[in-house]
């Protein structure tokens, strides 16, 4: 359905990727993957035509329909929420805008008879007697419930606008969707709905996601975006994972080997070039030299940070109580009468639909906030240390350069030391002097990981901390989360990092009250699939 021809793009003085030639067809979905800045969104934009390439061409069969994801939140803000979904199919939309128009003229000629009955044909070919109900099962799907659907749009939450932008990119069975980041800030039943609508969709899906296992679960291809160059891969995210790194090390090996050969034939020819007995010997393995050459990899533009937790001191027994909690916000009532105790060795991931009211359980547990009512005690040889979801009051109006920032959480104030730390966390060269007021968001997150490893707290509390980062930066995360030998509490949106880490999942409820599993995120997801099909 789409062919790229030679794509080239220059941005701001530097290539992003150039002589690009793909297809794009039917029947199948594409991740498109790369480090951040690599161009992935850029490259979005010019499939859907918002960008103009610096040479090459994007051809789209005639007469087929793509929909894109908006990533302007308030864009619709005059509009009402199941109009917004029905505006997806921009034809459908117009077309019943122009019918209802002439129905309400009071002047109604024979003219506009015809053009109302061409009108009500293509309306009704459209499916717009149906388009009503088909945005409400969309939006109903994604957990907006009936009771938003005859709302403004500026009445909805953010999170909420999200979701409607969502349905609206996927209304109309459209030939294409391009979705950009689509699972960001979805609770778990709507990233599982999505999932599930992907699947079953017969048209092209390309899709730019840092979701490891939503990749895993809805792509057939990988589009990669590295080296300068966009090249597609058969297979999810892990198989192209394996066989890129399999490619890497037979690249390596090839030339170990290589190397290995030519330094033997050098010194068969240094030692024998004099010697007339050997002399066309070494005449001969000169020629096999200057046919041997060695296989260039290129630079790839994906950088691996290291994250690592290491607790100071195994704390003891009591780890952490909350008895009875409760806490309003803004006149809202977010927890309610909560409790649950933390045993040694738990990793618990909170989940659910109201992302305020576990961030607000995370300021209660990190004392930044006081509840209500209730108690929260932690162990007495208990250390905390908190990752909050906001980090602005970190950095805003901060003068320091990252190696001055990163120093007052040190307890080894040395720059050798913190260069090596830091350069761990990819800050490397003049870096360090650096700002941290004009960091980017992936920047700002790792050096608020990097104040997290050294503070050696034996409990650790993350609130979404794979936002703003790469593939790269979350699968290192991850690794050092399920390494850590103390207490995690945390939340995210990435279904591989919950799953991978956590053995507990304590769900907030809508009314404030917690429901506590002990399974895995697997466990639980599959709990809910079965809930839902039973309740049908």
């Amino acid at each position: 359905m789409i062919t790229v021809n030679n794509l080239s793009l220059q941005y701001g003085g530097t290539t992003l990727f150039s002589r690009v030639d793909l297809q794009f067809t039917a029947g199948n979905c594409y991740g498109v993957i790369g480090a951040n800045g690599a161009g992935k969104s850029t490259f979005l934009k010019i499939l859907s035509g918002e960008l103009e390439p610096s040479s090459g061409s994007v051809d789209i069969k005639q007469g087929v329909r793509m929909s894109v994801l908006k990533q302007d939140q308030n864009m619709y803000d005059g509009h009402g929420v199941i109009e917004t979904v029905i505006m997806g199919n921009a034809r459908l939309y117009e077309c019943g805008l122009e019918k209802d128009a002439i129905y309400m003229k009071e002047d109604f000629s024979d003219e506009d008879g015809i053009r109302a009955a061409e009108l009500e044909e293509e309306y009704a070919e459209l499916g717009g007697w149906e388009a009503e109900s088909d945005a409400s099962q969309l939006l109903q799907g994604l957990g907006i419930g009936t009771q938003y659907h005859e709302l403004r749009m500026e009445e909805l939450e953010p999170r909420q606008k999200v979701k409607v932008l969502l349905a609206q990119a996927l209304f109309g069975h459209p030939d294409i969707i391009l979705l950009d980041e689509p699972t960001n800030n979805l609770d778990v039943n709507s990233v599982v709905w999505l999932e599930d609508f992907l699947m079953d969709y017969a048209g092209t899906v390309i899709v730019v996601s840092h979701d490891r296992y939503f990749l895993n679960t809805v792509c057939t291809h990988i589009v990669d975006i590295d080296f300068g160059k966009i090249k597609m891969y058969v297979g999810n995210y892990d198989f192209w994972y394996d066989a890129s790194q399999l490619m890497q090390k037979l690249i390596k090996e090839k030339n170990r080997k290589a190397e290995e050969k030519i330094a033997e034939l050098e010194e068969f020819i240094r030692r024998f070039s004099a010697n007339k007995s050997k002399s066309r010997q070494a005449t001969s393995r000169r020629k096999l030299l200057d046919k041997l050459t060695l296989e260039e990899i290129p630079a790839s533009s994906r950088r691996y940070p290291w994250v690592g937790f290491k607790m100071e001191r195994e704390p003891g027994k009591d780890r952490l109580f909350v008895t009875e909690v409760s806490k309003t916000v803004d006149g809202v009532k977010l927890i309610d009468n909560v409790s649950f105790i933390m045993d040694k060795g738990d990793k618990i991931a909170f989940i659910g639909a109201n992302e305020n009211a576990i961030t607000a359980m995370f300021r209660l547990l990190a004392g930044e906030e006081e509840p209500d009512s209730g108690n929260i005690k932690w162990g007495v040889s208990t250390t905390q240390a908190y990752f909050p979801k906001d980090n602005t009051k970190y950095f805003e109006g901060c003068d320091d350069s990252i190696m001055d920032w990163i120093r007052q959480f040190s307890d080894d104030k040395r720059e050798s030391y913190l260069r090596t730390f830091l350069g761990r966390m990819l800050f490397t060269g003049d870096d360090v002097y650096k700002p941290v007021k004009v960091l980017s968001g992936g920047e700002k997150v790792r050096c608020m990981l990097s104040k997290l490893m050294l503070s050696g707290a034996s409990v650790i509390m993350l609130d979404q901390p794979t936002n703003h980062l790469d593939l790269e930066s979350i699968a290192a995360l991850n690794n050092g989360m399920d390494e850590f030998k103390g207490n995690i509490l945390f939340t995210t949106h990435d279904h591989q990092l919950i799953e991978t880490v956590a053995n507990r999942i304590i769900e907030l409820r809508e009314d404030g009250g917690i429901n506590d599993w002990r399974m895995t995120y697997d466990e639980y997801v599959d709990m809910m699939r079965q809930r839902e099909q039973a309740a049908l």
